[in-house]
């Protein structure tokens, strides 16, 4: 039974832990590293990601600036960022590539914020899945007689305690997102 709860919120808060990386890389109007954290690179044939192969700043509020490593991938890099669905175009000096952020029009603030929801609600699924089969795992073990029905009725509240926690948890961090995105 411990191990079914131990399962169940490990899961969780590997599903957390996913959303909020989605979260960091959609783009809120501001210069933020993680942006880029999904761009991968073709460095040498092998698929790279930038973060590996550059460092990457934000000097200003509305300025990424990309400092590649091994300055013969310059190209590659702005290629890569150019295929991107980042929507920025970079301009390079032949040491460092700069992307300008722009402000977030009206228009795809809104459109933001449903991917954001839409993230969200893709998460509040796979937690209400990870239940299903937790409960499925007690009433399992129930029915083979390795815990009682008491057992069983509180397990299964614990569990849904647990599904409430992080369920509360992804609709805040949807929340912090679409107010993030929303601001001027």
């Amino acid at each position: 039974m411990l191990k079914v709860h131990k399962d169940f919120e490990e899961k969780m808060k590997k599903s957390i832990n996913v959303l909020k990386e989605e979260l960091h890389s959609i783009r809120a109007g501001r210069a933020n590293p993680a942006l880029l954290d999904r761009i991968t690179i073709n460095y040498y044939g092998a698929e790279t990601p930038l973060k590996q192969i550059a460092s990457i700043s934000a000097p200003e509020p509305r300025l990424l600036v990309i400092q590649p490593y091994d300055s013969n991938s310059i190209a590659d890099i702005e290629k890569s960022i150019m295929q991107s669905d980042l929507g920025i175009n970079p301009s390079n000096d032949g040491k460092v590539i700069r992307l300008a952020i722009p402000m977030l029009t009206e228009e795809r603030r809104k459109e933001l914020k449903k991917v954001v929801k839409k993230a969200g609600e893709e998460i509040k699924i796979a937690i209400r899945n990870e239940r299903r089969d937790a409960n499925d795992k007690l009433k399992k073990m129930e029915k083979n007689k390795e815990i009682t029905e008491d057992d069983l009725k509180r397990a299964e509240d614990e569990v849904q305690k647990m599904t409430d926690k992080y369920i509360k948890q992804v609709e805040e961090l949807v929340s912090k997102k679409e107010k993030e995105i929303l601001e001027v």
